[in-house]
């Protein structure tokens, strides 16, 4: 979130439900869609980019959308719609863009209230019907139908968090619904939520859309850790959950009931840090090898490797070149790592050493208006 809470992820599991399943070549490139914060800086709202990552190389297209704060974009599978979360707190929406590939422009479809304040995370159902939105400020979990032209409809549903607030009076005061991400098998909906230190667990019934609370399937988090986002190992056995107030990556492994059990707590921090320092986000890399997240304060991007039995093994911080790198994601042939500095307007391209996991710079494009959510479309 914004200031106080400082657009899990994206972590792989939300960057794969946002790309189409699109055959890739090996010249295949991609359009880059950049969701900004329009109030306070001279954001119109969505840009985009072209991406080669043969070379790593971003190149402007501009403007492509105008719309209010952006601050976090998902592409349905199909490759035709993208959907917003516009964050404007009680006048929040959820907008629904149609997508011309060649031209890169988006033409809104329709855009309803997001029945919430603030939404900071959207995501898809398994079937790619459904849009869920976590909406923190209000601490809640929305369903929207997406209808065949891509519109969002009714929403199906609307459920609250609830249980025992964790301790840090400043950002835990409240529920705060943070990521929502569906299990493979369609069944059950996850929900980091910031204020009450779980990841809570929602039965979902993909007939009728509906969320149910099952709240004996949660991941518990050490008080005060402050869960944002999390990530999923392929196969689901392991979950990582970054926690954005103690800035720390908790290892959770599968019960085999639907619930996670903590296996470990690893510094997303070097271990002489002393300033302030927010968590913000936590990636996967393809290979299943190597785990990131970002620091905002610290401002840089950690690096893990993952030995899924044991957990995660930090293995050093890079600079990321800028001012609180609120997001970043990995492209999708998981050669690159892409960080967003939201308060120096810049994006970072990294390159991801597929031996070591290490990041070195390739290029850095500034004048990008307060970026905070980026996502990738395979081009024609």
């Amino acid at each position: 979130m914004k200031i106080t809470r400082r657009c899990f992820f994206l972590a792989l599991s939300s960057l794969l439900a946002s790309l189409p399943s699109f055959p890739q070549t090996p010249n295949q490139k991609f359009l880059v869609f950049v969701g900004t914060y329009t109030d306070k800086t001279d954001s119109k709202g969505i840009y985009a980019f072209d991406f080669d990552p043969s070379s790593g190389k971003l190149t402007p297209r501009g403007l492509v959308a105008e719309t209010s704060n952006p601050s976090w974009l998902v592409i349905h599978p199909n490759g035709k719609w993208i959907y917003a979360a516009n964050e404007s707190a009680k006048q929040s929406t959820i907008t629904a863009f149609a997508i011309d590939a060649k031209s890169a422009k988006l033409t809104q479809l329709n855009q309803l209230p997001a029945l919430g304040e603030d939404p900071c995370y959207l995501s898809f159902d398994k079937s790619g019907k459904y849009l869920f939105v976590a909406n923190y400020t209000s601490g809640n979990v929305v369903v929207f139908p997406i209808l065949p032209d891509g519109k969002l409809g009714e929403h199906t549903s609307v459920v609250k968090d609830a249980g025992p607030l964790g301790p840090n009076q400043e950002r835990q005061e409240a529920p705060h619904a943070h990521w929502v991400e569906l299990s493979a098998d369609n069944r059950l909906a996850y929900v980091a939520d910031l204020g009450l230190d779980h990841v809570l667990a929602y039965t979902f019934d993909a007939t009728n859309g509906k969320l149910t609370p099952s709240f004996s399937y949660s991941a518990v988090l050490s008080p005060g850790t402050g869960p944002r986002h999390g990530v999923f190992s392929k196969d689901e056995k392991f979950l990582y959950v970054l926690g954005e107030v103690k800035s720390t990556v908790t290892a959770f492994v599968a019960d085999g009931k639907g619930g996670y059990r903590s296996k470990q707590t690893v510094s997303a921090l070097p271990a002489n840090f002393t300033g302030r320092n927010d968590a913000a986000e936590i990636a996967l890399h393809p290979s299943g090898k190597w785990l990131f997240t970002s620091n905002r304060g610290h401002d840089s991007i950690a690096v893990f490797a993952v030995d899924p039995p044991k957990g995660t093994s930090p293995l050093g911080t890079t600079p990321t070149g800028g001012k609180e790198p609120r997001y970043f994601a990995i492209d999708p042939t998981g050669r690159f790592l892409l960080a967003e500095n939201q308060n120096s307007n810049s994006i970072v391209v990294f390159r991801i050493n597929p031996e070591t996991g290490a990041l070195s710079q390739v290029s850095i494009t500034e004048g990008v208006p307060s970026p905070v959510c980026l996502t990738f479309l395979p081009t024609p």
